[in-house]
Formats: C-alpha cells, structure tokens, sequence
C-alpha cells in the first residue's frame, strides 16, 4: 500500500486523483473511525497555509470545501473579536468557525459559492452543504449504510460500493429540460444536494432542509414626479453600488483575476466595473467561431479596445469543437442536447493556458433581469390570448428568434401555429415554458421502444415548486421556471462549473451574489422586461460606462454549430462508433433505425431542424455517457 495507508484511505485517495482537475495544487485526506475526507486543492487564497481538510481549534470540526466564500474578510473579523482563533488565512477556515458557533443558520451569513462537508467528531455527525444557487455541484449516494460523497460522480464511481447505471426518468427529464431536475442525476442511487439546501447526517438517518429559497416578496414600490413618471434615480443607484461591491468581493484573490468578454451588455458591464474599481491591468478572453451564423468577435474586439484590455481569443472551428467533444462529456458527466459547452471548454483552457486560475462572468444577468426571449414570448403569447382572433398581434413574434436561421426563415402561419399551442392555459404554472418543453420533448421520439414504455407523463410533476409560487405575477414565474429547471442544473454545470475545473478555472459571477439576486426579485418587472425590451435597468446602467453599440444590442444568444461539428470532412470515429448499430443495441437507449434515418438525412445534405440538431447531439453525449461510465464504470476518456 505504501506509507501505511489503509485500504479505506487508498479508496478516498483514488477519488481525489479521478478529480484532480478540480485542484491540481494540492490534496489532503483526513481518516478516523467513522469517517474520512478528502480535498483536492485549487489554491486561490492563501497560498502557501490553506490546505484542506481544516480543523477548529479543539480538532473536534473538520471541514473540507470546494469553492469560495466572498465575504470571509468581513466574518473573520467578526468571528476574531468573539475570540475565535484561526490557523491559516484561508477564506475556508472563517466557515468552520462560524459553524462552530451558529451551525446550518451559518450559511445564512455565507456570500460565495461552495460545496462542503463538516465533520463533528464530539456527536459524530456529518454537515453537506451547497450555495444559493448551485454553483458548486455536491452528489452523493448511500450503499449498505455508507454515505459516499464528491464534488462529481466520477469519484463517488471509485468507491469499490457503488456501479453505474442509467436512471430512465433522469434521462427523460434531460431530453426535456436539457438536465435532470434538481436532487437526481443521471444515474440510478446517485443524488445530488440541491441548491440552498443542507444534508446532515445524525445517527444513521439523512435529512435534507432549505435554508434558501428563490422568492419576489415585496415588490419595490417606486414614486413618482411631478409629471406621474416613475423616480428610478434612486434605484439605480442603490442596483450601481450593489453590482460594484458584488464585484469588488469577487476580485478577492491572491492569484490574477480576469473576465469573459462575450461582446454582449452583461460581460463588458463585469469587465468595465473591475476596470474602473479593480485592478489598472485586466486580461479579457473570450471565443471567435469560423462560422458567422454564431460569431460576435467583431463586438469582442469592440470592447477590448474601449475597455483597453489585454484580449485573448479561442477560434473555433467545426473540427474543434467536434474533437473536443467526448472530453467535454467526461467532464459534465451528462448528456447534452448543444454543443455550446465545448467552446466554453476551449476557453477556459485559453484562461489556464495564459496562466489565470479565476475569471469573472457575467452570467446571471439573463435570468435575474429577464433578458431571454423565452420571456417575451410568454408575455407576447398573454397578450395574445386577450384576442385569440388577432391578425396583429402574433406579428409580434417576427421581432424573436432572429438568432435561430431556420426559424427566423419560416413562415408567419407556421410560427403563429406553433406559438398558439396552449395559449390560452394562463392558469398553467408551466406556462411560459411548456412550448419548449414540448419541443424539446419531441426528441424522445428516437428512444428505444423499451425506454419509452419505462417512461409515463411528461415529466412536469417532478417540478418543484414553493407556495408562494401562485401569488407572482407571470415575469417571475417564468424566471423561477429558468433559474430552477435551467440556470442551476446546466448552465451553471455543464455550461459552467464542469467546463471550467476541467482546466482548474473558478468562474465567479457578480451577478449571482444573492444579494443583487434578491434586489432584483424585488424589481416591478417593467424594471426587468419594459414592452419587450429586457434588462430594463442594468440597460439604463450600461448607458453610462458602455458605448452605444454594445449598451443598445438586442440580446443574442450565446450558441454553437452543431452537426457540421460531427459530419464534415475531418468526421471523428467516436461518432461513427457511437452511432452504429451494435453500440445503438449495446445500450439499449435508442432506436437505430431512427438514428440512422437521421445520419443519412445529415450525409446526403437535407437540411435539418433545431430539434434534429438536439437529438443528435443528446443522442452522441448519451451513447458517450454510457461507454465512459457505465459499460467500461468510469475507467477511460474516450
């Protein structure tokens, strides 16, 4: 074994080494009786005396954790003026004391993104707990009375206790919602801590408890002028301060901190607030596509130059992003209905290429001030529904989608069609997003006889939803649709975290402090989404640091190619082998005369819709999913 370690310690260490990506800068195991940690290390904050696990002063507290708390300056000071001695000078330390004093009503006081564990050896119990909003993802799985847990499923996979297998419901949720809904992944047993919840674990028994929940209490009442307009001065100066500070926290580091700069409002705002309030020298990054369908590098370049920056940029091409593919899904340890990650992939490396271990985003933004046209739609289809006989009023929808070519391009009667689909369910709490969904859903159709019959419904009742759901008005319950069902479970994992830690990059996101979120859960919507331009105030914001191009730009999606990045003349043999009959049969998961149907209609060059484009890519991440994790049990990449 070697050094003496136990075989129970030679396990947690097979597990950190499955996810040495994660912190490649160091590790540490700590083994007792009934319990043992481990930490693999990105060291961002105090370098040289941070490593994990870390105890309290009694060594009777443990704690091992993955991410970041933002405000530990201020609690630490706090915590050192009630007597709390610390170790080190790390962010992570501040939470194991504030737990010794407060325990779960800790995470209350907790600004940051983290996943973490707390040992207490005196009562023997174990603490999980995961961020606001999921930034950080935290699975675990419970076999023959061992509670296995990890940052990601490849390492829960190590533990000698636990095999893979495909969940039927969780990969019907995925080929719906584009991930599996909160507290299941896509294999069978392996749970996941949903996001502002706590697990603890008390003599033999688990129990999970919310300690935050998404909510739009008490809508800002804003006055008015002389003239019976609204006084929005005030609020935008509150929304200015707080984005700044929300900023400033997350320039915390003993390490360089740079920005993505997609050419849109959200990221040049981040960018030009670390400019003005942060360090004098920033470093921006961000991704150029040989395809123009999907280029904004023109923009990019536009705001480097303004913002004076030190701009890097990743191409990429069809081949690229095809090459890369089967390493992006080991990562997100998930099928995937885009290809949109993969370039976030590329990215990254970009950032860890060019020495960077912490960059800021400004994702969020979209979600929080409903900037994406699933929004409007809703809101077009409402007011639609007031006059269902209208000629005039779905000409509305003219105005969406120009980002989609093949959509934009087809008819007005087949877009009004399509949009009239339960247009008149107001009642509906999915009603905002029940349209994508249903098409979305229509990719099933290339599942295995003996996966549709496993599978009943369509799946919406597994969403969950608070009381006070009812009482908001239909902006916010389409937001609270988005961030649970959407911004938590992908962007944030398989667009986000997963992406990010494969080349060791933290991604922090001002935009997602919870304190700017609940600032704007307060926001009347016409705040947010004014007629049917969005982002209303962070808009009116931006009109003082951007320059007009930028400030003014419609919201485009961030997207990527998709099969031209599978079947072109540099074709990769995973997707020949994924697709093939005998794989198709060895996983049992799809059709493979509808697959195939599929392949020729893409080799013979017809054209193809948006949602053949999901399918085939749900369908080659999946195929790679099950070879990687579950027929070869997480041994190989590829």
């Amino acid at each position: 074994m070697g050094r003496g370690e136990s075989p129970e310690e030679l396990v947690v260490r097979s597990m950190l080494a499955s996810i040495r990506h994660r912190g490649p800068d160091d590790s540490g195991v700590y083994m007792a009786s009934k319990v043992a940690l481990g930490n693999v290390r990105l060291s961002i904050i105090d370098l040289e005396g941070g490593r994990q696990p870390i105890c309290n002063e009694d060594r009777s507290l443990w704690i091992v954790c993955n991410g970041e708390v933002f405000n530990y300056v201020e609690l630490r000071s706090e915590l050192e003026s009630r007597g709390h001695a610390f170790s080190t000078h790390t962010d992570i330390e501040v939470i194991l004391h504030l737990y010794e004093e407060r325990g779960p009503e800790c995470l209350k006081e907790l600004n940051g993104q983290f996943a973490l564990a707390i040992w207490d050896e005196n009562c023997s119990s174990l603490f999980l707990a995961r961020d606001r909003l999921g930034v950080r993802p935290l699975f675990y799985t419970i076999n023959n009375g061992t509670l296995v847990f990890g940052s990601e499923i490849k390492a829960i996979a190590c533990h000698p206790s636990v095999k893979l297998s495909i969940n039927p419901t969780a990969l019907g949720q995925i080929f719906t919602f584009w991930s599996a809904l909160p507290a299941v992944s896509l294999f069978s047993g392996i749970q996941e801590v949903p996001s502002g919840c706590y697990l603890s674990v008390n003599d033999g028994q688990c129990k999970i408890q919310r300690y935050w929940e998404m909510d739009f209490p008490d809508i800002i009442q804003l006055s008015t002028n002389d003239n019976g307009e609204q006084n929005e001065d005030d609020l935008l100066e509150s929304f200015r301060e707080l984005l700044i500070d929300a900023v400033r926290l997350r320039l915390r580091a003993d390490v360089p901190v740079g920005a993505y700069l997609s050419g849109g409002l959200d990221s040049s705002v981040i960018s030009h607030i670390i400019r003005q309030y942060g360090s004098s020298r920033l470093d921006t990054f961000s991704i150029a596509f040989d395809d123009s369908t999907f280029d904004e590098n023109g923009f990019q370049r536009q705001m480097a130059k303004h913002l004076e920056t030190d701009h890097q940029v990743v191409q990429a091409a069809h081949a690229d992003i095809g090459k890369a593919f089967p390493e992006v899904i080991w990562h997100t340890e998930t099928p995937v209905l885009r290809t949109a990650p993969v370039p976030m992939f590329l990215l990254s490396q970009l950032v860890r290429d060019s020495h960077y271990k912490v960059v800021l985003t400004g994702e969020g933004a979209d979600e929080f001030f409903a900037g994406y046209d699933i929004f409007k739609e809703a809101k077009i289809r409402r007011y639609w529904a007031r006059q269902p006989t209208s000629k005039r009023r779905p000409r509305l929808f003219d105005r969406l989608y120009k980002d989609i070519p093949r959509f934009s391009e087809t008819s007005s009667n087949f877009s009004s069609a399509f949009f009239k689909a339960g247009m008149t369910d107001l009642d509906s709490p999915y009603y905002s997003h029940s349209i994508r969904w249903r098409n979305t859903q229509r990719i099933q159709r290339f599942f295995s006889r003996e996966l549709r019959h496993e599978l009943s419904g369509n799946g919406y009742e597994a969403i969950r939803f608070p009381p006070e759901f009812r009482n908001w008005g239909p902006l916010e319950q389409s937001q609270y649709l988005e961030v649970t069902t959407f911004l938590s479970p992908y962007l944030l994992s398989s667009q986000g975290d997963r992406v990010a830690m494969a080349h060791s990059v933290e991604g922090r996101y001002p935009f997602l402090d919870y304190r700017v979120v609940e600032f704007c859960n307060r926001l009347p919507a016409n705040m947010k989404l004014r007629g049917l331009r969005d982002k209303y105030l962070l808009r009116k914001l931006a009109k003082r640091w951007l320059p007009e191009e930028i400030w003014k730009r419609p919201k485009r999606p961030y997207r990527a190619p998709v099969h031209k990045c599978f079947f072109n003349d540099q074709t990769p043999d995973y997707v020949q082998e994924a697709l093939s009959p005998e794989a198709l049969k060895d996983s049992g998961l799809f059709d493979a005369g509808m697959v195939n149907g599929l392949v020729q209609k893409i080799k013979q060059g017809v054209g193809i819709s948006e949602t053949e484009d999901m399918a085939l890519t749900g369908i080659i991440s999946t195929q790679l999913v099950y070879k990687m994790f579950v027929a070869t049990n997480c041994t190989n990449v590829s």
